[in-house]
């Protein structure tokens, strides 16, 4: 018996991941405390200001990262320049495409954020090693797919208003609400930005977001700071079956 304790190693969780807030909720949920612990040699936990770009259209892939708090911005780049709000993306998100060689994206911090780094080649190698985590991987990628369908609903066939409504419930439903169900929270995007990434005037934004405020739907603090008391109800004016 004495021998057999000596041979039995436990590999333990490292710590920094017993103490993440998105661990069970990304793909770190589906592995192992010593996956965990071998893919911990090649992550590093970062913090990064608003605005600083994470990663560049056509840029060559060499890291992926988790979100664990924060918004990051999704924006596609046409030839000639113009670009593109293509989505908005929340913890636990992943950012970036396994396997894949050059970003088709330009990911860049809409809020202060903290990410977890991980190299490429080595979750490249543990995703080769771990069904779970690659059908993690994959049902992360399917949600994606069928937000953005959604969001081409909302694009296409909404009104102004349900288009403002259907942004501030995006951003409600990724927000921490307190024990009345109060949801309180900063946009992550400029007045601009929501025009860009809805379709919209900068003008009608506002106007929709004061009418919005007038029939109290939701509360203007600041001109990012909102409060939603009734989240059903600003559903209902999205045109949001929930």
């Amino acid at each position: 018996m004495e021998a057999l304790r000596k041979d039995f190693h436990v590999v333990e969780m490292p710590l920094a991941c017993r103490s993440c807030e998105t661990r069970e909720g990304g793909i770190c949920g589906a592995m192992t405390d010593g996956q965990l612990s071998e893919l911990s040699r090649f992550t590093s936990r970062r913090k990064v200001d608003h605005g600083s770009e994470l990663l560049s259209q056509g840029e060559r892939i060499v890291s992926y990262a988790n979100i664990i708090e924060g918004v990051v911005k999704l924006t596609k780049r046409m030839s000639d320049g113009r670009q593109q709000i293509v989505g908005l993306q929340f913890a636990p998100g992943f950012i970036g495409r396994p396997f894949a060689n050059e970003s088709a994206l330009t990911a860049e911090a809409a809020t202060d954020i903290e990410i977890c780094v991980v190299t490429k080649s080595a979750l490249d190698r543990m995703v080769m090693r771990t069904p779970d985590l690659g059908h993690r991987l994959h049902s992360q990628a399917l949600v994606e797919l069928d937000e953005a369908r959604d969001w081409m609903l909302t694009l296409g066939r909404k009104t102004a208003r349900e288009k403002v409504a259907s942004f501030l419930y995006l951003i409600a439903t990724h927000s921490d609400g307190d024990s009345s169900g109060t949801l309180r929270f900063e946009l992550p995007l400029s007045r601009q930005d929501i025009a860009d990434f809805l379709g919209l005037t900068i003008e009608t934004v506002s106007r929709q977001m004061t009418k919005l405020k007038q029939e109290s739907v939701i509360r203007i603090e600041t001109t990012r700071s909102v409060t939603v008391h009734d989240i059903d109800r600003l559903a209902e004016v999205a045109g949001i079956d929930c």
